[in-house]
């Protein structure tokens, strides 16, 4: 298996919990979670494993600038921002949306501000190419741009989360099934070349926080032969690898379903455990019903994989959902 330039600067391994007085509250399987919200780059996530070895390739291309996109309130663009800030390069954020909802600058927008990265605002139609035009702006101005993709959903980002796979199996760590929020595919798609490079047993289950379940397996599933192509490992995905529920969709990316709110306030009020309103608060909550429908038998080992996300907590625009 190749070997990949890395930067070694998360906090790994991350923990590995029980959650018994979430299982009791819920009946069922036996709960456990990843805590990879406590990766440690600036409050942490899942980006922060996979720019250790995109933050090494964009270095080792000769990059000053690392430029990337993502939502307002986007945990990638402000872990991007933060690995910027460690290394020193220059960052440039083209963000997507309308700050105005947050009610001022709050939440993963202030930490992207604080943590010295250039915004560029866009609507969420011109993303791509406003992307494209920054980077060239950057590129013209001798900035010599490196850019990290959507999501850090890229083969090298998605080789991160193969090698979580076996971090996790090194833990000592077997669960029957392993539910997470899945959106860019990046996680997922390592998650299952992980599966298949270390043996384990188990099920891998997204649940989507936005896409459809065709597009996102679709995806997913090219992503992790274009990673296990990068690894130099003869493996290949098939769809039928690839189990993602869309289910829990709602009305839409970062609306809050009352289900999405309820499951984030029994993980706190149980575990003390906290989630995030877009992304971890949707899976756990695909988690709960699924549980509730007995979709998970008495007894089974199952795993919350944690992906953080906990700033968008302090966003203006869920305030009122979340404290009513």
């Amino acid at each position: 298996m190749k070997t990949l330039p890395r930067f070694r600067f998360a906090h790994l391994p991350t923990p590995v919990e029980k959650m018994p007085r979430l299982a009791a509250a819920i009946g069922g399987p036996v709960l456990s979670i990843k805590r990879d919200d406590q990766t440690g780059l600036a409050f942490g996530g899942n980006k922060t494993r996979k720019l250790e070895y995109l933050v090494a390739e964009a270095q080792a291309n000769g990059a000053r600038t690392l430029i990337t996109t993502g939502a307002v309130q986007s945990n990638h663009c402000r872990q991007t921002a933060a690995a910027a800030a460690r290394f020193g390069f220059e960052c440039i954020l083209v963000l997507a949306g309308d700050p105005a909802l947050d009610q001022g600058t709050t939440a993963n927008l202030l930490l992207d501000q604080l943590l010295g990265a250039k915004i560029i605002w866009t609507s969420r139609e011109s993303r791509d190419q406003s992307l494209e035009a920054a980077f060239q702006d950057a590129w013209n101005a001798g900035k010599r741009p490196y850019r990290v993709p959507y999501g850090g959903s890229s083969p090298v980002g998605a080789a991160a989360y193969a090698f979580a796979l076996g971090e996790l199996l090194e833990q000592g760590m077997h669960p029957d099934t392993i539910v997470f929020a899945t959106s860019s595919g990046g996680t997922q798609a390592g998650l299952v070349l992980g599966k298949e490079l270390f043996g384990y047993k188990g099920r891998i289950l997204g649940i989507s926080v936005d896409e459809p379940a065709q597009q996102l397996k679709n995806h997913v599933a090219d992503l992790a032969n274009q990673t296990a192509d990068l690894l130099d490992v003869p493996i290949r995905i098939d769809l039928e690898s690839v189990n993602v529920d869309d289910h829990y969709l709602g009305a839409g990316y970062g609306i809050p379903t009352p289900a999405d709110i309820e499951a984030i306030r029994l993980f706190a009020q149980t575990e003390a455990i906290l989630l995030d309103p877009v992304y971890t608060g949707r899976a756990a909550a695909g988690l709960l019903d699924l549980a509730r429908k007995g979709a998970f038998k008495r007894g089974e080992q199952v795993l919350f994989w944690h992906t953080g996300g906990n700033p968008a907590l302090f966003a203006g625009r869920y305030q009122e959902v979340l404290s009513s």
